[in-house]
């Protein structure tokens, strides 16, 4: 990537919004942020955690090894700035790692086995959700800048952006599938019904009663053995033997 650093900056987000399009892959899109943020804040290497579904972080992406473990000790030991991060939802900069020796014991031993004195943790949050948390390190003590900040919150809070957008497509597409499956559902059940009623001449209110207590007597679900009376595969004059328990069946539709 050439050119200034702002033309850099503008590529970097436009390449990074390029990734909020179809068959959005969030580890790609994560270790090509981490990379850019070497590249852009002047850093010596960069990790991104997300917070799972439990609450906890989890290492999502690391621009080297030396990154992935220094973000690995700190979820393991509990401890260290990306978890101040996370827990404050407020940026950790920490200039010289060592200074921190005595409330982070073990990330400051294990920082100087790295080869790493500075770390910065940005938070990845929109408004009051933090979704995980944005690590800098470099070999050097040093403060991060105040541009630099600046920069790498905003590539922290695209990668936010974009990382919700995501899970908001796939609840959608969740929801239809389900709502369909649903209507689709609906659909076999009211020809089972049907073909209840035109064999054994019951009104359409009696078969669904048969179907249903057919289906709690079996411990089967009610669309499994709709599907069966459709396609053949169930004995329907079992499930019609069953009409003259559901009077005792007071459920509705």
């Amino acid at each position: 990537m050439t050119g200034t650093r702002e033309d850099r900056l503008a590529e970097t987000l436009v390449e990074l919004a390029d990734t909020l399009v179809d068959d959005f892959d969030v580890i790609d899109f994560l270790h090509r942020l981490a990379a850019r943020c070497v590249e852009l804040l002047g850093i010596d290497a960069a990790g991104l955690m997300l917070v799972d579904p439990y609450g906890q972080l989890r290492v999502m992406a690391a621009s080297n090894e030396r990154a992935r473990l220094m973000d690995l000790m700190q979820i393991q030991s509990d401890s260290g700035p990306c978890v101040t991060c996370y827990r404050t939802a407020a940026s950790v900069l920490v200039s010289d790692i060592r200074t921190a020796a005595d409330r982070w014991p073990v990330v400051a031993d294990r920082a100087a086995e790295l080869g790493l004195r500075a770390v910065f943790a940005l938070p990845m949050r929109l408004r009051n959700e933090v979704i995980g948390v944005a690590n800098l390190f470099r070999a050097e003590p040093g403060p991060l800048g105040e541009p630099n900040e600046r920069i790498g919150q905003a590539m922290a809070d695209v990668a936010t952006i974009g990382i919700l957008q995501a899970r908001a497509v796939h609840r959608r597409e969740v929801v239809a599938e389900q709502l369909q499956t649903a209507l689709n559902t609906r659909v076999v059940i009211e020809q089972a019904k049907g073909v209840l009623a035109e064999r054994f001449t019951l009104d359409m209110d009696t078969a669904f009663r048969a179907l249903r207590q057919y289906a709690r007597s079996h411990q089967q679900r009610l669309s499994d053995v709709a599907y069966g009376v459709v396609r053949g595969s169930t004995d329907i004059d079992a499930i019609a033997a069953s009409v003259r328990d559901a009077s005792a069946d007071d459920g509705s539709r």
